[in-house]
Order: structure tokens, then sequence, then C-alpha cells
């Protein structure tokens, strides 16, 4: 059974549902996701299920409703380091007839077995499209503010 929580001394801990608002800045203070960006609603997510970055996850336990916590996280342990030999050119032929990208956006390959990826238009020339497959976050520490709103428990 599935019960909110009205005791404001309970803190999370694994298997809870989480409802958390939260600020993803970059060392430099560059905001890359919020709660706000997404309409201000407050993500709601099973600590320990993976669904978002682990140490994401394992910051909100222990903390307790209306409690705000800074987390930093090495880019080893978010979206790993940014790899050169993921930005590649894409002959021209692999696109459909029509395609213009531009610089910047975003765009989905899908390999030999149907795997999807997603990538990011870096240049065109006449010999292709250069995109890059690593996450854009690769290679950066990551910094978060997270304020638990509610505690969902899991028993």
């Amino acid at each position: 059974m599935v019960s909110a929580c009205s005791n404001t001394a309970a803190t999370a801990k694994e298997d809870d549902t989480v409802k958390v608002l939260y600020v993803g800045t970059l060392d430099d203070g560059t905001v890359f996701d919020s709660s706000e960006l997404h309409g201000g609603d407050p993500l709601q997510f099973v600590i320990g299920t993976g669904q978002y970055l682990p140490d994401f996850e394992q910051a909100v336990i222990g903390m307790s409703v209306n409690e705000t916590k800074d987390v930093h996280i090495s880019s080893d342990d978010a979206y790993g380091p940014y790899y050169d030999d993921m930005v590649v050119t894409v002959n021209w032929s692999s696109f459909q007839e029509g395609f213009v990208p531009e610089i910047g956006e975003q765009v989905q390959m899908q390999n030999s077995q149907g795997d999807v990826y997603d990538a990011i238009v870096l240049n065109t020339s006449d010999e292709g499209v250069t995109i890059d497959f690593n996450n854009p976050l690769a290679g950066m520490d990551l910094n978060f503010e997270i304020t638990l709103v509610e505690i969902i428990s899991a028993k």
C-alpha cells in the first residue's frame, strides 16, 4: 500500500516515491535543467530505480520534507567523459533527401541494427554532416540544488 507521509520528521529512503524541486547547474553557474524549465511541477521518482542519475537519487535519501541540499556530481558519475571518437562525419546519403540540418540541432540516427541514437549537428560540408554522439553534458561536473517537497512511503 502506498500512502503519503504526514509526519514531517520522516526522511526519504530507498524505494520511496518522492517529489523534488531542483535546479541543475554547471560549475560556471549555467543552468542546464530545472523544475521551472519543465513547468514548475516537482519531479516524481522512486529512489533507487535508476530512472535518474544514481548520485541524484541517492542524494535524496535521508532528506526531510522541505529540506534543501546541494549536491556535486563529477562528470565520471554523471554522463562520463567526452569522447572525441564519438564525433563523426556522416555522408549525405545517410539522410533523407532534402534534409537541411541546422548547426546545434538535435537529430536521431539509426544504425544498421535499428538502434536509435541522439546526436547534435556540429557542422555541414560537401562531404556530409559532422555530428556529435556524446551526451551534451559529457565531460562536465554537475551541481544540483534539490528540495524535497513530498515523500510517498513505499510501505
